[in-house]
């Protein structure tokens, strides 16, 4: 086993570097195995996201096969999108609107640790739900390519809010993540990969290149604004902010989409 060429071992630890991953921001059930390590997730945050859009997408095609109608298989690929990540970073964003609702900026950490979910909270969800399931109803084609697009941007949009702004705890749920990001390089495979899968939509069809390039400068405008938006309220981000930025990216690249669609 200790003459294991170099390609081999690189694989197996982009194997169980990805199972981390999976395992760390999805409710997948994977099997655990030995070796894993969480330290690094953020590094693949993105790539998580694409696999993620694409199982949607997958369940959304079932459905249209099925003959289901377009706001009832919109609502259910949102359910199932919840679902998938466990509500992980629905519960952020939750948190994150009731602390930002204090007037006492001094309470709003404090506010956002409690795990009793708020009358802001509760509203930040239903909007965030109602967003996604009305803006989904209204986007026609390229359903699967454009959920994989909103997820992996919103998952870039977690990497920059990392990458940019300090962590305001000393310890939590996503300090571990600061040092697993820690310059903008880091930040250049994700791009790279959303690129390509816009560029694909260009590729399958060429008169979807104002599509694609909008889809491109909604994900990096969108992503970036909205982590910047956080830290301006906060002054730097937590685990929760970051939920808040995937879940308020991936519903705002919706609705903006609309736009391009039409």
């Amino acid at each position: 086993m200790t003459n294991q060429p170099w390609w081999w071992k690189w694989g197996e630890k982009l194997l169980l570097k990805l199972l981390s991953s999976i395992l760390f921001y999805t409710a997948i059930p994977l099997p655990y195995l030995n070796g894993l390590d969480f330290q690094e997730v953020a590094h693949l945050a993105p790539f998580v996201g694409l696999a993620i859009g694409g199982i949607l997408g997958l369940c959304d095609a079932g459905m249209n096969y099925l003959g289901m109608p377009v706001l009832t298989r919109s609502a259910l690929v949102v359910g199932v999108w919840v679902a998938i990540t466990g509500g992980l970073h629905l519960d952020g964003a939750m948190d994150t609107a009731d602390g930002l609702a204090v007037g006492d900026p001094k309470r709003r950490l404090e506010v956002m640790a409690d795990s009793a979910t708020g009358a802001f909270g509760a509203m930040a969800a239903i909007a965030i739900l109602l967003l996604k399931t009305t803006a989904l109803t209204d986007i026609g084609e390229n359903r699967w390519l454009v959920m994989m697009a909103a997820c992996g941007w919103a998952r870039w949009g977690q990497q920059v809010a990392i990458a940019r702004y300090p962590y305001l705890k000393p310890t939590g749920k996503g300090a571990f993540h600061k040092q697993a990001i820690r310059s903008y390089k880091d930040l250049l495979p994700g791009l790279l990969l959303l690129f390509s899968l816009s560029g694909l939509l260009w590729l399958r069809d060429g008169k979807h290149l104002f599509f694609a390039l909008g889809m491109i400068l909604a994900g990096i405008a969108i992503a970036t604004l909205t982590a910047a938006w956080f830290n301006h309220k906060l002054g730097g981000h937590t685990g929760d902010t970051y939920g808040a930025v995937v879940e308020w990216t991936e519903a705002l690249f919706l609705c903006v989409v609309t736009i391009l669609g039409s």
